[in-house]
């Protein structure tokens, strides 16, 4: 029976922006500053959220908080399952990241595999003092015991639903849409 989807936007790119305002506002709380703080965007779209979080850290804080980009491909537990090749693109931290507190960033938070393998990496490339998790959109459905210590939007989905997150750095708009699919 083929399937029908539905498509509903769940974040604006204003929505997206005041976000990313609080979730900077937050880190920086947690963090009692920015004093060795760096944020590693796991790629691809919590590069650019991680990116803008830093910008807005530089606003208010006054101080450059650095960025890095983690691919994390080859630390998938799916990998020998997909069915499309995987692509795997470069890790760029131009800091050290010992004795540092690190937060990841990505876009959706769903099972916890994907920031599972991002924490095996991270490790693979030094001691960080502490790890944190900022995500965009917590969507629910954790197969592991993780949790985001900062959080745009939380959104209770069914396993039949998807997140899909469009950055205007990578899909020329900023918007959250939630896509439903239905039996026909």
């Amino acid at each position: 029976m083929p399937q029908e989807q539905t498509e509903k936007q769940i974040m604006s790119a204003e929505d997206i922006r005041r976000a990313l305002v609080r979730m900077a506002h937050e880190i920086m709380e947690r963090n009692a500053g920015a004093e060795g703080l760096a944020l590693v965007g796991i790629r691809a779209r919590g590069v650019p959220l991680a990116e803008r979080l830093a910008r807005d850290i530089s606003q208010f804080e006054k101080v450059e908080v650095p960025v890095g980009a983690l691919d994390i491909t080859l630390y998938r537990d799916d990998i020998a399952i997909r069915r499309d090749r995987p692509i795997v693109r470069r890790t760029e931290i131009p800091f050290e990241i010992d004795h540092r507190t690190i937060v990841l960033v990505d876009d959706v938070l769903f099972t916890g595999r994907t920031v599972r393998a991002a924490l095996d990496a991270l490790m693979d490339l030094g001691r960080p003092r502490r790890i944190q998790l900022a995500v965009l959109v917590d969507r629910g459905h954790r197969e592991l015991p993780i949790r985001a210590d900062s959080v745009g939007k939380n959104v209770p989905t069914s396993r039949d639903e998807e997140i899909i997150v469009q950055l205007a750095e990578m899909d020329g708009t900023d918007q959250v849409v939630i896509l439903k699919r239905r039996a026909q």
